[in-house]
């Protein structure tokens, strides 16, 4: 089967007539989740979150992007129960073996820096259709580009295209460590956190020009406050992303 027929089919959704083959995804998982307990003691914390979502909707996953890991950990504590499905940059699937494996693992491509409609249409699709979609807002690793970081108001827009799901951040606590400039391979404990749902409705009291963007701004804050383990008013979102508009006195006040 080849990589755009995957792209199309369903998986884990409410409807499973034209479900994606699991057993590449299975191969991948049963391989990778051993190596992510044995060096990394990968471990999820407030899992429920997205349990409880199970069978009810669609909703996107969002995270911040420190790690070649982050895909990796999210994936592996999602399943088995679940599958998330990751939006990975197209280039990604110049590999031929990589893009086997991300094609196995449920992902799909989107081109960076470009109104995807195909990949939006599909992720809109899953949405409607109970699954679950992983994007990375940020677009690549932080500090592993010349590129000044930059947040994509995509994540909310696909979930407005999905019937308005909710958004979940998420984040890979430590994954960061794992390899740093410098240094050798390290092996710290790795939490995989999801906080609580970002409804799309709770930022209708904004201008309709700023409320896809702040809300995927707020969804990226809790991502960074669970990374860094402090509250979402503590993290410096202007520092983190100096080229877009900064909410933070606006959530302020509410």
């Amino acid at each position: 089967m080849k990589n755009d027929e995957y792209f199309d089919k369903s998986c884990y959704g409410e409807d499973r007539s034209n479900e994606m083959p699991h057993w590449g995804g299975n191969l991948i998982y049963a391989i990778t989740y051993p190596i992510s307990k044995l060096f990394w003691r990968v471990h999820p914390k407030n899992r429920e979150i997205i349990r409880d979502l199970q069978g009810k909707t669609g909703f996107v996953i969002v995270a911040n992007h420190v790690s070649f890991l982050d895909v990796f950990c999210i994936y592996n504590v999602v399943r088995f129960k679940q599958w998330v499905r990751f939006m990975a940059r197209d280039t990604l699937y110049n590999n031929k073996i990589l893009g086997k494996l991300l094609t196995w693992a449920g992902a799909f491509p989107i081109k960076r820096d470009a109104a995807d409609r195909l990949a939006i249409k599909r992720a809109a699709r899953m949405l409607k259709n109970k699954e679950i979609v992983g994007i990375m807002p940020e677009g690549t690793r932080r500090g592993k580009s010349g590129r000044t970081p930059k947040l994509h108001a995509g994540a909310a827009f696909i979930a407005r295209m999905g019937g308005n799901v909710p958004i979940v951040p998420a984040t890979t606590r430590n994954a960061d460590k794992v390899k740093q400039k410098g240094k050798f391979f390290r092996f710290p404990t790795i939490t995989v956190c999801f906080g609580k749902p970002v409804y799309l409705k709770d930022f209708d009291f904004l201008p309709k020009e700023d409320r896809l963007e702040a809300c995927t701004w707020y969804a990226l804050r809790e991502s960074f406050a669970m990374f860094y383990d402090v509250p979402p008013e503590q993290v410096d979102m202007p520092k983190l992303f100096p080229e877009n508009k900064d909410f933070t006195e606006i959530f302020k006040c509410k």
